[in-house]
Formats: structure tokens, C-alpha cells, sequence
């Protein structure tokens, strides 16, 4: 793939997030990806457990927003962007970073996000 598209892809999976566009979502990844989030715990491995993976997010009312440009190499993009939440009245935002790997399809075959708790600030 071409930066350009790797970056397109990027962009339209922080729309998608944002705007809790399932579908969109699903057109991204590869039928059997896996996405690591946070690096460190098990997989969500295939498009039905990533669907539920980001439909359980939605409750949250997660959004995306990108903080940097995004790295292309190879066949992968990674990007920074920060994630905010809210969960009980509290709002906080994430700091992550993202890795994805992409197939020969231009679908994202590995999601890989780095992220831990001292990524994670409370906004008021």
C-alpha cells in the first residue's frame, strides 16, 4: 500500500470510532485481524470480536482525535491520538498510540494499541 491510502485508512478509523460507525468499523479490518487494545491483554481475534470489541466502547461515548501526523513503513502505519471517555459523569482522556499492519486487501490484518494508566488523565 501507499502512505497516502495508509494514512486515508487511519483517518477513516478515527471518523468511524468517532461517530460510532460500526459498519465502517468492519470494512476496515481483515475477516480474521486481531486487535491488541491495550498491548498486553488477550487479542479480540476476528471481525465478530472486534465489532463487539468497539460496540462495547460506543457506551462510553468514545472519540478519537489525532495528535500527530501518522508514520507509514512498509506495510504498516502507526499514530498518535488521544482517546476521550466518560464512564459515570467522569470524562478522561487516553493518550495512545496505534500500530496497524495491513494486508495485501488494504484491510487492517494486526491492530496493535499502546497504552497504559499513566496515559490517562481525568478532564473536568
Amino acid at each position: 500500500m501507499k502512505s497516502d491510502e495508509m494514512i486515508e485508512k487511519v483517518q477513516r478509523y478515527i471518523t468511524s470510532v468517532s461517530t460510532q460507525d460500526i459498519e465502517a468499523i468492519k470494512g476496515l479490518f481483515d475477516e480474521n485481524a486481531a486487535v491488541a487494545d491495550p498491548v498486553g491483554t488477550d487479542p479480540h481475534v476476528g471481525i465478530e470480536a472486534i465489532c463487539a470489541f468497539y460496540k462495547g466502547g460506543f457506551a462510553f461515548q468514545t472519540k478519537l482525535e489525532l495528535t500527530g501526523p501518522v508514520r507509514c513503513a512498509g506495510n504498516s502505519a502507526a499514530f498518535p491520538f488521544t482517546c476521550t471517555f466518560e464512564i459515570g459523569g467522569n470524562k478522561t482522556r487516553l493518550d495512545v498510540i496505534d500500530i496497524f499492519e495491513f494486508n495485501d486487501a488494504g484491510r487492517i490484518q494486526s491492530m496493535r494499541a499502546y497504552w497504559g494508566p499513566d496515559n490517562s488523565t481525568e478532564l473536568e
